[in-house]
């Protein structure tokens, strides 16, 4: 009886164990495990390097100016990096770079998950870039913001820098009604990233909603009574 007891406590500790984040993690490791590609570091002091970064400051530039002009409109804050988004790839192609949804190891073009955007610069080279915004209050907040997460299909199918744009938001009128504007830009590089993994527990509805289960349940209408 002591020995099962036992083995059951190593087991929770085990398990418990197991379900810790694993933290400071390289990203450049899990974009290289999950995908095969590498990030590619990126050296300021490069030639064709300060050529691309002018371009992506242009492109900021540009991407924000429009955006505080015409005001980003949404009830919820989180929404606003993706309407921020269309501002950004708009800001790249004026530029120069081709910019576009990434396209899958399949072929297909994909809108969730990282990273936002695909870039080709003039000489060919590929830059995945994430857009965000935060308002001056949550950026220094340890809330998990950046997700990356394993994909039969991922958006990454090549070597290439993995580059991040993000705008700062404030509250202003535009048309007589409430709309975020940015207010400041910045331009990271992820190859210094370090991300955690963080384990969970989950269930579908039809392993959730077992009969086996169920302790009490009572019709409150049908769809006529509705009408």
């Amino acid at each position: 009886m002591e020995n099962k007891e036992g083995y059951i406590m190593q087991l929770e500790l085990t398990i418990r164990r197991f379900l810790e984040p694993l933290k400071g993690i390289p990203f450049p490791v899990c974009i290289k495990a999950l995908t095969g590609f590498s990030v590619l570091a990126f050296d300021i002091s490069d030639r064709l390097n300060k050529e691309l970064l002018n371009e992506l400051i242009r492109a900021a530039k540009l991407a924000g100016q429009n955006a505080f002009i015409k005001g980003i409109f949404t009830r919820r804050p989180n929404e606003a990096g993706n309407k921020m988004e269309p501002f950004v790839v708009d800001a790249l192609r004026k530029v120069g770079l081709r910019a576009d949804k990434p396209i899958t190891k399949s072929g297909k073009k994909k809108t969730a998950g990282y990273p936002d955007i695909q870039i080709k610069d003039k000489h060919g080279r590929v830059v995945y870039l994430d857009c965000k915004t935060y308002n001056t209050d949550t950026k220094n907040q340890s809330f998990r913001t950046f997700y990356f997460s394993p994909s039969k299909d991922p958006k990454i199918t090549s070597d290439a820098f993995h580059l991040l744009m993000s705008f700062e938001l404030a509250v202003a009128k535009r048309n007589e009604k409430d709309a975020y504007v940015p207010i400041s830009w910045q331009l990271y590089t992820l190859e210094k990233l370090r991300i955690q993994i963080k384990h969970e527990f989950n269930a579908s509805n039809r392993e959730l909603y077992i009969p086996d289960a169920l302790l009490a349940h009572e019709e409150i209408g049908t769809t006529s009574n509705l009408e």
